[in-house]
């Protein structure tokens, strides 16, 4: 194993360390693991808290900041974070207007989260949880029942980070936060496996010249496995998914999208915009608009080598939400 980590038992703590280091506008608690805004409590806005497993960076840390996120709460690798840090973070950040959980649908965030809004609301404090569930590759893996929640919380989060940022009421924030879930589907793959610092090997065995189509973020088995593809026929494979459970919500077939072309940890740029060309050929084919697209690392599997797709059916509403400034580590425009 060749990891850039002092420990495996340490690897969450320091990485924590690092961020207080890198970003003093931001509130690191390494000991309870929680990331906030240190301005959380200012200016009356609804509190936004998400979280998960770490190792899928820079989701959600990377995103907690202006127009975004108002805290994070990080696991161990792969393991979701428990309710006391849920609860902390959404005490760290409540300012009376109530808070909303954004919740990826794994089974151990689910309860978690769960648990934790319970606590919260005999606290005083008005809690409402909205669940990612956009990924259409499989109905139930290990890590979950029903769909699993991946590249779309990148939109749940950035819009309705918006949407707080103005001013909206808690109840507004949810609605938006679950119809860019709802208006969302995602589809990746995998070219290898991750290797977790506990591990120390690989997750799974993939071998030498096949793929994986419809991968986890975990490293959850997908559709099938298949002898290596072009980029091409990926995208062909991947965006027929996607504009397949599209076409299920009822949505305008012709309406602009969203599009995240979303590297798994060890896929270079180089290879994530020749994939986001040929998912913008696929899209021109079928005379969908592309409003906005975003290409990149932002809801990572270690160092798995991939991508995944996702794309977002948007109105002008949440086209301008989109749009709204953000500052965060790993995401920031118009500010």
């Amino acid at each position: 194993m060749r990891m850039l980590i002092n420990s495996a038992d340490t690897v969450v703590a320091d990485a924590l360390h690092g961020m207080a280091a890198a970003h003093p506008e931001l509130d690191v608690d390494v000991e309870r693991r929680v990331v906030l805004r240190r301005d959380a409590k200012t200016g009356g806005r609804v509190g936004l808290v998400s979280g998960g497993g770490s190792g899928h960076e820079p989701l959600h840390g990377g995103f907690v900041g202006y127009g975004m996120l108002s805290a994070a709460c990080p696991g161990e690798v792969f393991t979701s974070p428990v309710p006391n840090q849920m609860l902390h973070a959404a005490a760290g950040v409540d300012s009376g207007q109530g808070v909303l959980f954004i919740v990826k649908n794994y089974t151990g965030d689910v309860l978690n989260f769960q648990m934790a809004a319970e606590l919260a609301e005999e606290d005083g404090l008005s809690v409402e949880r909205v669940l990612v569930n956009d990924d259409v590759a499989v109905t139930d893996s290990l890590y979950t029942a029903g769909r699993r929640g991946t590249g779309a919380t990148l939109f749940v989060e950035k819009i309705a980070g918006a949407a707080a940022e103005e001013g909206a009421p808690l109840d507004r924030v949810a609605a938006l936060a679950r119809q860019v879930n709802e208006s969302s589907r995602s589809f990746g793959v995998a070219l290898s496996a991750c290797t977790t610092p506990a591990k120390g090997s690989p997750t799974f065995q993939l071998p030498e010249g096949e793929l994986e189509l419809g991968i986890g973020i975990h490293g959850e088995p997908g559709r099938e496995r298949r002898a290596m593809m072009t980029a091409r026929e990926i995208a062909d494979v991947a965006v027929g998914a996607v504009l397949d459970g599209l076409a299920e919500t009822g949505g305008p077939a012709d309406g602009p999208v969203l599009a995240l072309v979303n590297g798994m940890g060890a896929t270079p740029l180089l290879e994530l915009y020749g994939f986001h060309a040929e998912v913008a050929r696929i899209l021109a084919a079928r005379g969908v608009p592309v409003a906005r697209a975003l290409v990149g690392n932002y809801v990572t599997s270690l160092d798995m080598a991939g991508c995944s797709v996702t794309l977002c059916r948007a109105d002008e509403e949440l086209l301008r939400l989109w749009d709204a400034p953000v500052q965060t580590p790993a995401l920031r425009w118009g500010r």
